[in-house]
């Protein structure tokens, strides 16, 4: 198996680095100090990413979803920089849903979409439901040619700011099902929460109180129809990578939570690597630079034990990261194994990783004026959403018994 990037990849991947540094670097550790962005901060950057081709409008879907190795290098490499502005930037992926979307809905947001001025969200976790989804109480009852949504989400990340939203709740027979709500035609309420970690990224708790969504927004109905009506051939004429995707097979074998999540924890173990390589580069360069007792101490043996610790922790965090990326979007049945296995190894590797980071540095590691202690907080709060380490490690175990440990 040829691990290395192509020539193509290689060229991208040095490119966006000196992109990263001349737009994004320069303002990252003060701008998070700041806050939650707001709106129009995240469209801006969603904007400039957009014009490299990394946006989530139609035509830059085009190119984006050709090469998924080249969008886990992207998110790898811009958490290398940010974490939180990768999760603003990632949890945008419900936008490629608008593909299927019904003709109303589409047509009505199109040129917003084009623009790159929508932003999305997925509200998932309850207060009473986190890793137990199947106790969510969010209902969707069946109204006619509408269903009305009563309940709660929270911890949702974009949800202050979001334009379009993938909500998962229950229907009137229990059963999990999942829609498309447009906020300005299925209004809800939001409220920030302030958090450990991934400072500049917003994330709130939703309300949803006799909220309508048109019927055709369900899912499983924007697929069939866009089956039934040839839309999706259409999709697949101009976008036959977004058409093939492996996910959309997923929805058809396991619970709507389940596929959103086995693409979510593989972009997360992604992320988890780029902290692990900003954190480890930094402890690199000071053990070179730093001397005590009349010599560097990267010439230590304590030193280069604890480097030697986070390269084998960074590099395995990229080997399963990438490799449950790539079997979530084939739609493989190993998906939610690899993408739990991935997601709990990695965002444990980074919380060890940034640790070692902070040792190596000494007091200036506690010191606000360098990004270690945000590194290290960024990953601290990476292991807790899409499932804590623990859930990660009953999924991986009932995958491959086939054997559940939940009551």
């Amino acid at each position: 198996m040829d691990f290395d990037f192509d020539s193509d990849q290689i060229m991208f991947r040095d490119s966006f680095k000196r992109f990263l540094d001349k737009e994004i670097t320069p303002i990252v550790d003060e701008r998070d100090k700041k806050g939650p962005l707001t709106k129009e901060e995240a469209i801006g950057f969603m904007k400039k990413f957009q014009k490299i081709g990394f946006g989530w409008d139609p035509q830059s879907l085009k190119g984006l979803m050709q090469d998924f190795t080249t969008f886990g290098i992207f998110s790898e490499e811009l958490s290398r920089v940010w974490l939180s502005l990768d999760l603003v930037y990632t949890m945008n992926f419900g936008l490629t849903l608008l593909l299927l979307a019904p003709t109303t809905m589409r047509e009505k947001l199109m040129h917003r979409w084009e623009e790159g001025e929508l932003i999305s969200c997925n509200a998932i976790t309850e207060p009473n439901a986190g890793s137990d989804h199947k106790s969510m109480k969010t209902t969707a009852v069946l109204d006619g040619n509408r269903y009305i949504i009563n309940g709660s989400k929270t911890w949702v990340s974009n949800a202050p700011i979001t334009d379009i939203c993938l909500l998962v709740a229950k229907d009137e027979k229990g059963n999990e099902t999942a829609f498309l709500l447009d906020r300005e035609e299925s209004p809800f309420e939001t409220r920030e929460l302030m958090k450990l970690g991934l400072h500049a990224g917003p994330t709130g708790e939703m309300f949803f109180d006799e909220c309508c969504v048109p019927r055709e927004n369900n899912i499983v109905e924007m697929i069939s129809a866009a089956h039934s009506s040839g839309r999706f051939e259409e999709i697949k004429k101009e976008f036959p990578m977004v058409a093939d995707m492996g996910i959309w097979k997923l929805f058809n074998v396991m619970s709507p939570v389940s596929a959103i999540f086995c693409f979510s924890r593989s972009w997360m173990a992604l992320a988890a690597v780029g902290v692990c390589r900003a954190a480890l580069d930094a402890s690199i360069l000071y053990a070179k630079e730093r001397e005590q007792f009349g010599r560097p101490i990267g010439k230590t043996q304590t030193i280069q034990g604890m480097i030697y610790e986070m390269i084998s922790l960074t590099e395995t965090s990229r080997l399963l990261s990438y490799r449950a990326l790539d079997l979530t979007l084939k739609g493989s049945g190993e998906a939610r194994l690899m993408s739990s296995l991935a997601k709990g190894y990695a965002s444990e590797a980074a919380v060890k990783v940034t640790s070692n980071a902070i040792q190596i540095h000494g007091a200036m590691g506690l010191s606000v004026d360098l990004p270690l202690e945000r590194y290290f907080r960024d990953a601290r709060s990476w292991t807790i959403p899409d499932g804590t380490t623990e859930i990660q490690k009953l999924v991986v175990g009932n995958e491959a018994l086939g054997m559940s440990a939940y009551i």
